[in-house]
């Protein structure tokens, strides 16, 4: 697939008038990334940012104990690292191909060039305010609700409420995409489990509907 079809796949791009898409495609280079390959660690130069074609990319940081902090697990059609085009020249975060990964990668210099285009700059600055509202959320998020809130409403937002899924996420990657310890998942997986309430073998996972459907809506 061309880089314009992958944009129009885009949760940003999509919206850019067919001139500025084309424009924007010329200058995309189309890269992949292996299960488990670094794309970039926190505080290298940022001369690239992405839109995830397939795959999930987890952007995390570490604290000074050395533990990752989840930010966000990016989902196909997401863009991430465009924060590099205006508040500094270096990632904040870490990206992490937890799967195998298709992605674009858009060179820093040259979008700059296309920004100077007010329709685009105007749609642009639109994309990085639903991002801030992402990360105010996220927030909200982490210090509202407990370990099975977090992990049911990860879940769905990642898979939907099927009830059975296929997880192409390890446990760990998904402990912290959640914000919790291996460990502390690990126990609630176990006690879910004692309940009835799921049976998670392998990469599958079932989950009583019923129990999955008060967490859908409880302000999903």
């Amino acid at each position: 697939m061309k880089p314009d079809d992958l944009l129009a796949k885009s949760s940003f791009f999509e919206s850019l008038p067919d001139a500025s898409r084309r424009q924007l495609a010329r200058i995309c280079v189309l890269k992949k990334a292996k299960k488990r390959e670094i794309i970039f660690l926190e505080g290298s130069k940022g001369d690239l940012f992405y839109q995830l074609v397939s795959g999930k990319v987890q952007l995390y940081r570490l604290n000074d104990e050395g533990r990752e902090i989840a930010i966000k697990v990016v989902k196909p059609g997401e863009t991430f690292a465009e924060v590099i085009l205006f508040d500094q020249d270096r990632y904040p975060v870490c990206a992490l191909a937890i799967t195998g990964c298709e992605l674009i990668a858009v060179p820093v210099s040259e979008f700059s060039r296309l920004l100077e285009n007010r329709e685009f700059r105007n749609d642009f600055i639109s994309m990085l305010m639903k991002k801030q509202r992402y990360l105010t959320d996220r927030i909200m998020y982490l210090t509202s609700n407990d370990a099975e809130n977090r992990f049911f409403r990860f879940v769905l937002d990642q898979y939907g409420n099927a009830g059975e899924y296929t997880i192409g996420l390890s446990k760990k990657a998904i402990s912290t995409a959640i914000g919790v310890t291996p460990e502390t998942l690990s126990r609630l997986v176990h006690r879910l489990s004692d309940s009835d309430v799921l049976d998670w073998t392998g990469d599958h996972l079932n989950i009583s509907r019923a129990y999955l459907l008060k967490f859908e809506k409880s302000g999903r």
